[in-house]
């Protein structure tokens, strides 16, 4: 199909989303997300590193695990690929916002969110008319430093 001679530009978005009751398990949403970078690949023949892949199950491990504990309810997980980042995204039905601590290695628990923010290009919270979500990013291709590039501003 030609418009004014053109081909039309198609834009496909590639995301998946689910949603967890209170009780599910966190290697069920690793499941998830590593189904999806396996796909992204195969299907849509996008580069995803290894970097990226572990460190993708890593913060949607931290941000379920955090529902799990401190929200009632059930919770929302969406991934989405977005300018060579995942966009993965948490809601939940809590108006508590989480607090970062300081890092600590002394501490011991409560690292979740710092080792989320880490790993992530971004890392939002937002309140929301029912509860809140937490929105992070993780590039695709490795940071030419080795590491995640640390949490920028909040840009989503």
């Amino acid at each position: 199909m030609e418009l004014g001679g053109q081909q039309p530009f198609i834009d496909r978005k590639i995301a998946v989303g689910t949603a967890f009751e209170a009780n599910a398990e966190i290697g069920e949403a690793r499941d998830i997300a590593r189904s999806f970078l396996v796909s992204v690949q195969a299907v849509h023949a996008l580069p995803v590193s290894a970097q990226a892949m572990g460190a993708v199950q890593l913060v949607v491990s931290e941000l379920v695990t955090n529902v799990r504990k401190h929200a009632p309810g059930p919770c929302l997980l969406d991934l989405e690929i977005s300018q060579g980042a995942v966009q993965i995204s948490v809601w939940d039905s809590s108006t508590s916002l989480p607090s970062v601590q300081a890092a600590d290695p002394e501490r011991i628990g409560h690292h979740g969110l710092e080792i989320a923010m880490a790993v992530s290009q971004t890392f939002c919270v937002h309140r929301e008319p029912v509860g809140k979500r937490i929105t992070t990013s993780v590039v695709l291709a490795d940071h030419p430093s080795g590491s995640g590039a640390g949490p920028g501003p909040c840009d989503l």
